[in-house]
């Protein structure tokens, strides 16, 4: 259906002090929108994924709900990235998706999404002499991008070319001071030889350019889809007995009665990686 205003001319006449003149019609920007957030590879699971609908549990969400709108309100003039990272189910994804898409609508920026194994995958596929796709034209428009996602940091296997890969983004991005939003299951201890550090996984130049150029945000809580599986199994009386439970590390109690707990006591020993909610 045609804009009603500009008949999809794109073009509007306006009266300002007597004077008409020609400007552009809101229905290009929402064009625009529309075009940047398809560019934007978010996934289908994600498409309908706003920051508006990230409901925290635990201070630890709290405070990186509101370091997400902070970044959004600040963009394009911010200083750091963000790099949410903590155990599955705490929504690092949701929040970093939710702000790209915010920020896209907010200024316009060209932004993507992928997901770390991916992008590897595809830098990688490019080596194979039947594929016409070349390595850089994978990676320029990542370098380039005014927001970058880069979803699951440390979920590849580790190796010397790997290590070299992300730390060619990292130090684009770096030095171009185009800010990242990156979400990640590793941990940060000083001891570098735990597997499932940043240390080990990503390399010592790498984690050091990540220090500097984003803000780190630790996320602590129950795996919400672990809560959504058991709140639809005790709806439907399927519930399993207690010890099983206990076993499955939540307690005997719906999504709204865990929330509730949260909310009211600002903390509850849910028996996840991390102790208690908040702490």
């Amino acid at each position: 259906m045609p804009c009603p205003i500009c008949n999809d001319t794109r073009w509007k006449s306006i009266e300002e002090n007597g004077v008409e003149r020609v400007v552009r019609c809101d229905c290009w920007r929402d064009a625009l929108v529309d075009r940047l957030l398809a560019a934007a590879r978010i996934p289908p699971r994600f498409l309908r994924t706003e920051l508006d609908m990230y409901q925290p549990d635990t201070d630890s969400q709290r405070v990186a709900l509101r370091k997400a709108r902070q970044f959004v309100e600040s963009f394009p003039v911010v200083d750091k990235g963000l790099l949410f990272y903590g155990p599955y189910g705490v929504g690092k994804t949701h929040l970093a998706i939710g702000i790209l898409k915010a920020v896209i609508r907010k200024t316009g920026a060209k932004a993507y999404f992928f997901e770390t194994p991916d992008l590897l995958r595809q830098v990688r596929n490019t080596y194979n002499t039947q594929v016409d796709e070349t390595e850089m034209g994978i990676l320029k428009p990542i370098l380039e991008a005014d927001i970058l996602v880069l979803d699951d940091l440390g979920t590849e296997k580790t190796s010397e070319w790997v290590q070299e890969t992300l730390g060619l983004v990292i130090n684009s991005r770096y030095n171009t001071r185009r800010p990242t939003i990156l979400t990640s299951n590793l941990h940060d201890p000083l001891d570098g030889s735990d597997p499932n550090s940043f240390m080990f996984q990503i390399g010592a130049r790498a984690r050091s350019r990540l220090l500097e150029m984003c803000e780190w945000v630790e996320i602590q809580g129950p795996d919400i889809r672990d809560i959504d599986r058991h709140t639809a199994a005790a709806e439907a009386g399927q519930w399993p007995a207690a010890p099983d439970n206990i076993k499955k590390g939540l307690p005997g109690k719906s999504r709204g009665q865990v929330r509730a707990q949260l909310r009211d006591k600002g903390s509850a020993d849910l028996k996840w990686t991390g102790g208690k909610a908040g702490s």
